[in-house]
């Protein structure tokens, strides 16, 4: 699994278009992200989303306190941190255990804390970029994650529902479309944190760690 990771591969993509002669390989175009800038990509709404982060991170937090989940925050330590963030967020492609927790309510009487088991993700390089999907469970996010500094990748993806069998492309459908940050939060251990989602909840966090059986 632990194979070169994103950074690794925007700088081999330089490093190739310096070389004269003869076209890239297949394996060295499967390795370049085609796009790396997130901006030219997300909608007017997502770059707001994104923008108030922190925004949406506190918020939530101080709702799920005060309905009484203040013991289940603290017990998650720098998963629910909202500056917890270290540099080199470096995700390398592989498989993933990945646990989502709800924050918040969109709507009065709903729970303001959902944690949930974990579920399969999968980090992989393809020829449109390093794709991050969750591969099971009723609410399944799938997009690229592109370079933003050294402690974040910016995510831009949609959300598949239910039975469907795949996400739609982003900015097909606003409702389903998910945006947010990737950061490392520890030794072997990131999160994707994604503001203002469209059901259910003010924020919505992502464990990911190395899927073990891999």
């Amino acid at each position: 699994m632990r194979t070169a990771s994103l950074p690794l591969f925007i700088a081999g993509l330089g490093a190739l278009a310096g070389c004269g002669g003869g076209a890239a390989t297949p394996e060295a175009a499967a390795r370049a992200p085609a796009v790396t800038d997130w901006r030219r990509i997300a909608t007017p709404a997502d770059r707001r989303r994104i923008g108030e982060w922190r925004t949406a991170f506190v918020e939530a937090l101080a709702v799920a306190r005060a309905d009484g989940h203040g013991a289940e925050i603290d017990r998650e330590g720098a998963l629910l941190v909202p500056d917890a963030a270290l540099d080199q967020v470096d995700l390398p492609p592989g498989n993933y255990r990945c646990r989502v927790v709800k924050l918040g309510t969109q709507v009065k009487g709903r729970l303001s804390y959902v944690a949930y088991p974990p579920f399969g993700c999968r980090a992989t390089i393809t020829p449109a970029g390093f794709r991050m999907e969750k591969l099971n469970g009723s609410q399944r996010p799938a997009g690229y994650a592109y370079p933003d500094g050294s402690r974040r990748m910016i995510f831009l993806g949609s959300m598949a529902l239910g039975d469907e069998t795949m996400a739609m492309d982003y900015g097909y459908h606003p409702d389903r479309d998910v945006a947010g940050a990737v950061e490392r939060i520890g030794p072997g251990r990131w999160r994707l944190v994604l503001p203002y989602p469209r059901f259910e909840s003010v924020l919505d966090v992502v464990e990911l760690v190395p899927d073990p059986a891999n």
